[in-house]
C-alpha cells in the first residue's frame, strides 16, 4: 500500500518546531526577547495609517463663560470674585440648595415604592401639568381650553432646543423668515436655532447711551420683520441685561406682534427669581395668552428651585383660541394632540425619556400647598439678596464718587447686571483685582456679597478712573 503525501499546510506546521527548536539551541532568553521586539518593530514602522475623513474639522472655539470658569478656579488669589457664572450664591458665596428642596429630596428618599423605571416620553404628567399652571396661571384660558401642550425637557436648553427643532419640521417659513434674537443675547441661543437650521438674525434692545431698553428700535424692528418671522423673547430678567419690558411696553410689543402676525417664542428662565414674585415674573407670558397667540415657550427650573445639574425644564405650546383658529379637518384638541405626538417622536429619537429625579423634586414642590408656600420664602430670599447687593453696589460707587451714572444697576433686575463696562476696563479687572465677569461687563449680582461688594466696587472705580470710556 502505497504512502499517502501529506498535505503541504502540514507539513508546515510539523517542521515548524523542529526549525524552532534548532534555533533556540543556540540563543538566550535576552536574545529572543530582543529578536521579537525587532520584528515587532519593524512591523510598526510599515503600517501606513489612513487619514481620517474628519481630518478637515475644525477646532471649535472653547466656551467663553466656562473658560471664565476654569479660569477663576485656577486663580490663587485670596481675594478672588467670581461675577460670571449665572448661580446663586449665598452672602457666604457658597451655593445654596434650597430648603425646601432638601424636603423634597427627604420624601423621595422615604418613599418605598421609588423605583427607576423610565418615565413616558413626554415626562411625568403631574410635574409638566403644574408647570403649566405655573407659568399660565390657573385661571388660564388656554389650560381650561385644553390648548396647552407640554413635554419635560433638559432643563431651558433642552427646551429651546425640542422648540427649535419642532419649528424646522413644521413651521412654513415661505419666504424664509428668520428667528429674530435681542441684540444683546443669552450666548447660547444662536447656536441652538442655527444648529436645526433656522436662520438668525437680532433685533434692538439694549441701548448703550441709556444703559435701558431701546424700545424704539425693538417695536421698529417688530414692524419691519416679515410677517411670520420668530420672535425669542425673554419672559423675565434678560439675560444679559437685566432690563425688561414694563407692562405698558409688553403690551404694545403684543399689539404689534399680532398685527403682524408674528411667532412669541418665550424664553423663561427666572420665573420667581426676577422680582421674587411668580406672578408677577409671568406677567408677560399671560398677557399674551390672553390676547389669544398661538405661541411657545421654554421653562426651566435651574435657577427657580436651584437645581442646575438636575436639568428639569418644560416646553410648551400653546395653540390659538378656537374661534380665531383655521382648523379644516378636525378641532383644536385634534391639532393640539398631532402636535404632541410630533414633540413626542422627537423627545423620543434624541432621548428616549427625560430624567426623572429633578423632576420629581419640582413635581412634589409645586403640588404639595405647605412647599409651595414655602418655596415662595425661598425665592423672595433669593431675589431679596440680590436687590440688595444692587443696592450696596450703587452706594458704594456714590461713597466713592466713581465717575458715570450708576442708577441702572438698581434698575436692572435678576440674575443680571449689564454694568457698561468696557471691554478693556473688565479685562483690567482680571489682571489686577482678579475679578472674573464676561467681556461685554455682564456680572451675576449673586456673586456680591457684604464681604465683597466694597473691593469690587473700589475696583471698578479706579478702573474706570483709569481706563475712561
Amino acid at each position: 500500500m502505497s504512502r499517502q503525501p501529506t498535505p503541504p499546510s502540514t507539513q508546515a506546521v510539523q517542521s515548524a518546531p523542529i526549525s524552532f527548536t534548532a534555533t533556540t539551541t543556540t540563543s538566550t532568553p535576552k536574545d529572543r526577547l530582543a529578536s521579537i521586539q525587532h520584528h515587532l518593530t519593524t512591523q510598526t514602522r510599515t503600517i501606513k495609517m489612513a487619514a481620517s475623513v474628519f481630518a478637515n474639522v475644525p477646532a471649535a472655539p472653547a466656551d467663553p463663560l466656562f473658560s471664565l470658569i476654569a479660569a477663576y478656579k485656577a486663580d490663587t488669589f485670596d481675594k478672588k470674585v467670581d461675577l460670571g457664572i449665572g448661580a446663586y450664591r449665598t452672602d457666604e458665596a457658597k451655593p445654596w440648595v434650597l430648603p425646601v428642596v432638601k424636603k423634597a429630596d427627604a420624601i423621595i428618599r422615604d418613599d418605598p415604592d421609588l423605583d427607576h423605571e423610565y418615565l413616558p416620553i413626554a415626562g411625568l404628567s403631574s410635574f409638566t401639568s403644574a408647570a403649566a399652571r405655573l407659568i399660565f396661571g390657573d385661571d388660564s384660558p388656554a389650560l381650561a381650553q385644553k390648548r396647552v401642550v407640554s413635554i419635560q425637557a433638559i432643563s431651558g436648553t433642552g427646551a429651546l432646543h425640542t422648540g427649535a427643532k419642532f419649528f424646522s419640521k413644521f413651521y412654513p417659513r415661505p419666504q424664509n423668515q428668520k428667528v429674530y434674537l435681542s441684540n444683546p443675547t443669552w450666548g447660547n441661543h444662536v447656536q441652538i436655532f442655527e444648529n436645526v437650521g433656522l436662520p438668525t438674525t437680532y433685533y434692538p434692545y439694549y441701548h448703550p447711551a441709556t444703559r435701558g431698553l431701546d424700545f424704539e428700535g425693538l417695536t421698529n424692528a417688530l414692524r419691519n420683520a416679515d410677517e411670520g418671522s420668530i420672535f425669542v423673547l425673554h419672559a423675565c430678567a434678560h439675560n444679559p441685561t437685566g432690563v425688561d419690558p414694563t407692562h405698558e411696553q409688553w403690551e404694545k410689543i403684543a399689539d404689534i406682534m399680532a398685527e403682524k402676525k408674528l411667532f412669541p417664542f418665550f424664553d423663561c428662565a427666572y420665573q420667581g427669581f426676577a422680582s421674587g414674585s411668580l406672578d408677577e415674573d409671568a406677567w408677560a407670558v399671560r398677557h399674551f395668552v390672553k390676547k389669544g397667540f398661538e405661541l411657545c415657550i421654554a421653562q426651566s427650573f435651574s435657577k427657580n428651585l436651584g437645581l442646575y445639574n438636575e436639568r428639569v425644564g418644560c416646553y410648551h405650546f400653546v395653540s390659538p383660541p378656537l374661534a380665531d383658529a383655521d382648523v379644516p379637518a378636525g378641532d383644536l384638541c385634534d391639532v393640539s394632540m398631532r402636535i404632541k405626538s410630533q414633540l413626542a417622536i422627537i423627545q423620543r429619537s434624541e432621548i428616549s425619556n427625560p430624567p426623572a429625579y429633578g423632576a420629581r423634586i419640582g413635581d412634589i414642590v409645586l403640588n404639595d400647598p405647605a412647599l409651595f408656600a414655602e418655596w415662595k420664602q425661598n425665592l423672595e430670599t433669593m431675589a431679596g439678596r440680590i436687590i440688595l447687593m444692587r443696592k450696596l453696589l450703587v452706594e458704594k460707587l456714590k461713597e466713592l464718587g466713581t465717575p458715570g451714572d450708576w442708577s441702572h444697576v438698581t434698575k436692572q433686575i435678576g440674575m443680571f447686571s449689564f454694568t457698561g463696562l468696557t471691554e478693556k476696563q473688565v479685562m483690567r479687572l482680571r489682571e489686577e483685582a482678579h475679578i472674573y465677569m464676561t467681556k461685554n461687563g455682564r456680572i451675576s449680582m449673586a456673586g456680591l456679597n457684604s464681604r465683597n461688594v466694597e473691593y469690587f466696587a473700589r475696583a471698578v472705580d479706579k478702573v474706570v478712573r483709569e481706563i475712561p470710556e
